[in-house]
């Protein structure tokens, strides 16, 4: 029987037109599946369903999701967090491997940007004119010089806003889509944080977690609802690793009154 599927041009061009033809006449394309992004059931037969190609170093790794959870796309990742893709969407039920954890979680990924300082990433939800949105808050584990300097400066806020990023001196609304950047989600999972390729081109990372992040049920629904987060960034010292939702949010107010925080909402992507 015919699917309801999406195949974007992208993703055509990369698993050809035959291929193509296959999975919209049925042929290599599941009825029902669960959706990689957030995770519940789906069937291509009654429902309009996207095909994502998920390309690691060495492997590609075709996927499905609602529609209206995620676009077809193409998404460009390690080859490592393919591979825990693959072992999250292989395991039991289709449910992750690893438990849900706490409302909030903080990472401390090995990423440098720049060499000397780690970022470390924490999500929570964050309520913004009565409506909780998911977001990750980025700050640096030491002051970042801009490349190709040297010195004691911190110039991790200007970097930020050169690139789109809004200074913040209060939470009091969403701040406006940066177009070109997004949030990787893979299998339900955080994997990255993308910006654009200075190149041309797919999409590079500005945040790889070494580990896949696991966000919660709460969070992921918000950010399937909304199709983005709201990415918080402040210098190093002025977040913290908070323990809890509300003292996260305590503490985004007060850098946002010192002037020290930008901020952007950051559109969907992965599988």
């Amino acid at each position: 029987m015919p699917r309801m599927l999406d195949v974007s041009d992208e993703v055509r061009a990369e698993i050809g037109d035959e291929e193509a033809a296959r999975l919209l006449a049925g042929e290599s394309a599941p009825g029902s599946y669960d959706c990689t992004s957030c995770r519940t059931p789906g069937d291509s037969e009654q429902e309009r369903t996207s095909t994502v190609l998920f390309i690691g170093d060495e492997t590609a790794v075709l996927a499905f999701a609602h529609a209206t959870c995620l676009p077809s796309q193409v998404v460009q990742v390690t080859e490592e967090q393919l591979q825990g893709a693959v072992r999250s969407i292989g395991a039991v039920g289709g449910e992750p491997q690893q438990q849900p954890l706490p409302p909030q979680h903080t990472q401390q990924p090995s990423s440098l940007v720049p060499e000397q300082a780690v970022l470390g990433v924490t999500s929570g939800l964050v309520l913004i004119q009565n409506e909780l949105h998911p977001a990750l808050v980025v700050e640096p584990t030491a002051p970042v010089a801009r490349p190709g300097t040297f010195g004691s400066g911190d110039d991790f806020l200007p970097l930020l806003i050169e690139q789109g990023f809004m200074p913040m001196t209060e939470l009091a609304a969403v701040p406006p889509v940066l177009h070109g950047w997004s949030v990787l989600l893979a299998a339900g999972q955080l994997h990255a944080v993308l910006q654009p390729n200075p190149n041309g081109g797919r999409p590079v990372a500005w945040w790889q977690a070494h580990q896949p992040l696991q966000v919660t049920d709460g969070w992921r629904a918000a950010a399937n609802k909304h199709q983005q987060v709201l990415m918080f960034s402040a210098p190093v010292g002025s977040i913290g690793r908070q323990p809890r939702e509300d003292l996260m949010r305590d503490a985004l107010d007060k850098a946002a009154a010192n002037g020290k925080l930008v901020s952007a909402a950051l559109p969907l992507a992965g599988i």
